[in-house]
Order: C-alpha cells, then sequence, then structure tokens
C-alpha cells in the first residue's frame, strides 16, 4: 500500500495533530517503513505453524476446581439494606 503525503496530512488531520510538510514527509517515511515490514511479514507462510498462547512454553499451574463455602445467601440477604424475593434491590442511578 502506497502512501501519499496527501495521506498523511489527512490522518493528521483526523487526529487533531498539526503537522508541516517536513513533520509530514519524516512521518511517511516512517509509515513507509513500517507498511513494509507489515508486506514483509505477511509474506511469511505459517500454515505448518500451530497458534501458541505465549511465546514460551508454560504450563499454568490450576487449583482443583472444588466447591470449599456452603451458601451462604440466607445470610448475605439477612444484612442486605433491601430485599425482594430473593433479589437484591438497589437505587435506580441511571434514568
Amino acid at each position: 500500500m502506497a502512501l501519499t503525503l496527501d495521506d498523511v496530512r489527512r490522518a493528521a488531520h483526523l487526529a487533531r495533530i498539526a503537522v508541516d510538510d517536513a513533520e509530514a514527509a519524516g512521518a511517511l517515511a516512517q509509515l513507509t517503513l513500517v507498511f513494509g515490514l507489515i508486506e514483509q511479514m505477511q509474506a511469511v507462510d505459517v500454515s505448518d505453524i500451530a497458534p501458541m498462547s505465549h511465546a514460551q512454553d508454560l504450563v499454568q499451574r490450576l487449583r482443583e476446581d472444588k466447591v470449599i463455602e456452603g451458601n451462604q445467601r440466607a445470610q448475605f440477604q439477612k444484612i442486605a439494606p433491601e430485599v425482594e424475593g430473593g433479589l437484591y434491590l438497589v437505587p435506580k442511578v441511571i434514568e
């Protein structure tokens, strides 16, 4: 994708950034390099590579998934300011 100075000026205008001609030319050169790098990365064939969730081969230590506390809903509803039909009532904050 080839960028022009007009593209850079338009992006700067949309971002509400004031750029002069020298800054726009510098940004154009940098963006051209970035887009060139992106094109190189997209050209790499990764069809034989399995997706990874992390760059290192780490295993997450997880605890056993089991219930360790009993149902305390009735106790919590006793101390709640307002309860109706098993639901907590809260003040209306959005109209």
